[in-house]
């Protein structure tokens, strides 16, 4: 189990795609620690006495992938190197459970067009020459391998987004990592098996090159589309949309509150992008989504003859994206959606991945469909004007999506939850990129919840949708329910022997760290027991339950005993 005291070996492994910057960081972690630098790719070079590019002409990609696992095995046989692994690396099971058993293991992350322009700077130009990137369209190429490898580079110990460092930054979060978090992370329990097991499969769709401005893409059937984070970018909306060939007619739906504070920026981006326009509001809070408010958006469209080349604009927060991605979805069978979200939740979860629905006074969002935006825009900024309750509701999600990713994105949060819930820009820009990035790749590899493994992204929903509901969706904030929701999983967890109970006690720390409830009084345990029962993720009438056996490593459960599950709701229930 976690905590178990182990030795941190005095090898770090950089893997990575080309240009991620492995080679220029190792040189600084080695003058810092005083060890060697082994590169892979050099070591093959000089045994064979041939680059790279020659022996895959000559032999193959399986007869280098196997003198590079003889190279890696040999590398981790030495003490006190930082190994620097070749892009493909990873692609062999075998190599990652040397590489786990051997080292502390960091992937060294970059967005496409941040490694072409390094892979083609001056004095790396012959770096394209490497047999796998050889393209008339480099950027495509790289776009669509790395995506491929996408869920084995994720198979680490520690992950580092080098786009903006340099190598020296680069390599001092990689040092502060080491001193302060390996010990646990070395500790915990099936680390190397996670990393050796043959992990979910990339997606089948090869996602074209992130826009300018974009952090990433999300892949769904309908088509791909960019996710925009950034600070003060509501003033180019109408420029995304007219680029984008929305501009026809937009359908603008808000609530009265946002539109009060924005609505002014959104009309004039419009205007300037020459789109002509109109707007709903309706009152803010749940009981806005419903069917019966979103009939009455099917009169306003109806009475605007909108028509399917026209554009329906959702600008609030999670109850605006969701009713207006059901309306859009369901007027004239399905019209273009943008999402503007502008609360903390809608920016990191709800506006992503396409799900979109309606309440039911028995069950949240039992009457939806999946509709996927053409594309959104989370200006950061606009959250300016949030109650601070809002800011804290929203970033229980941000925690969870934190835990199901990885160990260095809990500790971002963890590093950062002061700075975040002041809005300081840097870090909460981040925090949003970094949760909508991951669920970015979760919906592009299961869109429609076919595997299993977009599932996990409901890790605490379960039982948060039935303190809603039971609460007639006016006590609790989502968030807030949420975050009891994971603290009874998380229970769960640790009662069914998955998670160490240290695990649960960061998560409840920092939940309570961003003034979030970890329990409530007042609540019944069979009324949530029989919505529970309701829940849409019931199959064969068992409830399916996201556990964690560790951060990261996420689980779907329909075996969780009754006493288990009762001892977890009395655990979280004042």
């Amino acid at each position: 189990r976690a905590g178990r005291v182990v030795s941190v070996p005095s090898r770090i492994v950089l893997t990575g795609f080309s240009g991620a910057g492995k080679s220029a960081v190792a040189p600084f972690l080695a003058q810092h620690f005083g060890w060697d630098v082994v590169d892979t790719d050099r070591l093959v070079e000089e045994r064979e006495g041939k680059p790279i590019l020659t022996i895959f002409r000559d032999a193959g990609e399986d007869a280098f992938r196997d003198l590079e696992s003889a190279a890696i095995a040999d590398a981790c046989a030495q003490d006190d190197v930082i190994i620097s692994a070749g892009g493909g690396a990873v692609l062999r099971a075998e190599n990652r459970q040397t590489l786990a058993k051997a080292a502390f293991v960091v992937c060294l992350e970059a967005r496409p067009q941040t490694i072409l322009a390094r892979l083609t700077s001056r004095g790396n130009t012959e770096q394209l020459d490497r047999p796998l990137l050889a393209s008339d369209d480099p950027l495509s190429r790289i776009t669509e391998l790395k995506a491929a490898r996408q869920h084995l580079y994720a198979l680490c110990d520690w992950a580092v987004h080098t786009d903006g460092l340099t190598p020296e930054q680069v390599a001092a979060e990689i040092i502060r990592a080491r001193d302060e978090r390996a010990d646990d992370i070395l500790a915990a329990a099936g680390r190397v098996e996670a990393m050796t097991a043959p992990a979910a499969s990339a997606p089948a769709r090869t996602l074209h090159a992130v826009p300018e401005g974009a952090a990433c893409m999300v892949g769904a059937a309908s088509g791909e589309y960019p996710v925009f984070v950034g600070w003060g970018t509501l003033s180019g909306l109408g420029g995304l949309l007219r680029d984008a060939g929305l501009n026809r007619f937009a359908y603008v739906i808000s609530d009265e509150t946002v539109w009060h504070h924005l609505g002014d920026e959104v009309e004039a981006s419009l205007r300037g992008a020459g789109i002509e326009f109109d707007s709903y509001t309706v009152p803010p809070g749940e009981a806005s989504k419903s069917l019966d408010t979103a009939s009455a958006l099917y009169d306003w469209l109806i009475d605007h003859r909108a028509e399917r080349g026209h554009t329906i604009v959702a600008v609030g927060g999670g109850v605006v994206t969701d009713l207006g991605g059901y309306v859009a979805a369901t007027f004239a069978r399905g019209i273009p959606l943008v999402h503007v979200p502008t609360s903390m939740l809608g920016q990191v979860d709800a506006a992503i991945g396409g799900k979109v629905a309606v309440n039911h006074p028995r069950a949240k969002n039992m009457i939806g469909v999946f509709q996927q935006p053409r594309l959104v825009l989370a200006d950061i900024a606009v959250m300016r004007t949030l109650p601070e309750r809002e800011i804290r509701s929203g970033l229980a999600e941000a925690i969870k999506m934190s835990f199901l990713d990885s160990e260095e994105h809990v500790a971002f949060l963890e590093d950062n939850a002061d700075a975040i819930l002041k809005l300081d820009r840097d870090a909460t820009v981040e925090a949003v990129r970094r949760s909508v990035c991951f669920k970015a790749a979760v919906v592009s590899e299961d869109e429609f919840e076919t595997t299993g493994r977009r599932s996990v992204l409901n890790y605490g929903h379960t039982l948060a949708h039935a303190i809603e509901s039971t609460t007639g969706y006016s006590r609790f904030r989502h968030g807030e329910a949420d975050g009891i929701g994971m603290m009874a999983a998380g229970q769960m967890s640790v009662a069914m022997d998955l998670l160490a109970p240290q695990v649960l006690g960061r998560q409840r720390a920092l939940l309570e760290r961003c003034g979030l409830p970890t329990s409530a009084d007042g609540l019944d345990r069979q009324r949530l027991l029989d919505a529970v029962a309701l829940d849409k993720k019931v199959q064969d009438k068992k409830v399916r339950w996201v556990l964690l056996e560790g951060v990261g490593r996420p689980v779907l459960r329909d075996d969780v005993p009754g006493d288990v599950v009762a001892s977890a709701l009395d655990s979280v229930l004042d």
